[in-house]
């Protein structure tokens, strides 16, 4: 897994950024105005293509990587 921020497509980043941030799938689905559904594809999409087997891997590996970083509320 040598550069998995290329492989994720644009929606998928936009979820993993969701998920990094704590909601569950019905909360970024109706944030995105999407199907939960559609997320939780989305979801397994991510985790396959960086070989995560949790929403907490995936998230970690997002932030290690520098995928993905905290925004604190102002």
């Amino acid at each position: 897994m040598s550069e998995p921020d290329h492989q994720l497509s644009d929606r998928e980043l936009e979820v993993l950024v969701l998920v990094v941030d704590g909601l569950n799938n019905v909360e970024i689905a109706a944030r995105l105005g999407l199907a939960r559904s559609t997320v939780q594809s989305h979801v397994s999409s991510a985790l396959a293509k960086t070989s995560t087997r949790t929403r907490t891997q995936l998230a970690v590996m997002a932030l290690r990587r520098g995928i993905v970083s905290l925004h604190p509320e102002s």
